[in-house]
C-alpha cells in the first residue's frame, strides 16, 4: 500500500477512474450485444435506429479517452458490416 499523500490519491483517482471506465465500456457491450440480436431476428427498422445510439455511445467514449479511436473504429466498422447484411443485395432485388 501507498505511504505518501499524493501516492495514496492517486490510487483512490484510480479507482474513480475505473469504475467510471467500466460503466462506459459495459454499456458499449450491452448495446453490441443488443443490436446483434436485432440484426440476427433481421429486424431493419429497430436496428437502424439502435445503430444510431451505439454511434453516440462509441463516439463519447473515444472522446473521454474510455476506449482508443481505432478501437471505436473497429466497433462502428463492424455495426456497419451487420446493418449492410440487412440490405437487400442486388441479385436479390431483381429476382
Amino acid at each position: 500500500m501507498p505511504r505518501l499523500k499524493s501516492a495514496i490519491k492517486r490510487v483512490k483517482i484510480y479507482e474513480r477512474n475505473r469504475l467510471r471506465n467500466l460503466s462506459y465500456k459495459t454499456q458499449i457491450k450491452t448495446v453490441m450485444k443488443k443490436l446483434f440480436n436485432l440484426v440476427s431476428q433481421k429486424d431493419e427498422k429497430s436496428a437502424n435506429a439502435y445503430a444510431c445510439k451505439a454511434f453516440a455511445i462509441i463516439d463519447k467514449s473515444v472522446i473521454k479517452g474510455i476506449i482508443h479511436k481505432h478501437n471505436g473504429a473497429h466497433k462502428k466498422s463492424r455495426i456497419s458490416k451487420w446493418l449492410k447484411s440487412l440490405e437487400p443485395t442486388a441479385s436479390q432485388s431483381k429476382s
